[in-house]
């Protein structure tokens, strides 16, 4: 089996030029929890994800029920000056430039081995011209296994 036949082709990609803000307002919309990040001419430049972004906006690298804590119980004036300041940040300074990938040529079992090895939750799957073509995730190839164990399970065995 190959990366092409488990991949995701409709991928939201960010722009490493785009503020922290619009980001978080893609996530959100499309309810993703991260993206490959692109340069001007449409590669691959980094990754980004709701921890990247959950890190840099954390004052003191708190812990979640302390950054709860800042958002609902600080000063509305001071969280607005800090989050404004933060929000408007390029993605590109705070990504994750040094990232692995796959092509949609790759067996499948190389990208689950890059998944697995690394701890990701997404792998970008990129062309020969380094642009974003797709990305592979945990989350979707548990939805395959799922759709695959269901049309086993729906044949008769040993017929």
């Amino acid at each position: 089996m190959k990366v092409r036949d488990f991949m995701i082709k409709d991928v939201h990609t960010v722009n490493q030029n785009a503020k922290v803000a619009d980001v978080l307002e893609l996530f959100v919309a499309k309810r993703i929890n991260g993206a490959p990040v692109v340069d001007a001419s449409g590669k691959l430049a980094g990754m980004v994800s709701d921890g990247d972004i959950l890190r840099y906006m954390n004052p003191n690298r708190q812990t979640v029920y302390d950054m709860f804590s800042y958002v609902f119980v600080s000063p509305p004036e001071e969280l607005s000056e800090a989050m404004a300041y933060k929000a408007g940040t390029q993605a590109g300074k705070i990504m994750k430039k040094n990232v692995q990938y796959v092509s949609p040529d790759q067996d499948l079992e190389e990208a689950l081995g890059i998944l697995a090895k690394h701890h990701f939750k997404k792998l970008p799957v990129i062309n020969d011209k380094k642009e974003v073509v797709g990305v592979i995730s945990r989350g979707d190839l548990l939805k395959q296994l799922a759709v695959r164990l269901n049309e086993l399970n729906a044949k008769p065995v040993g017929r």
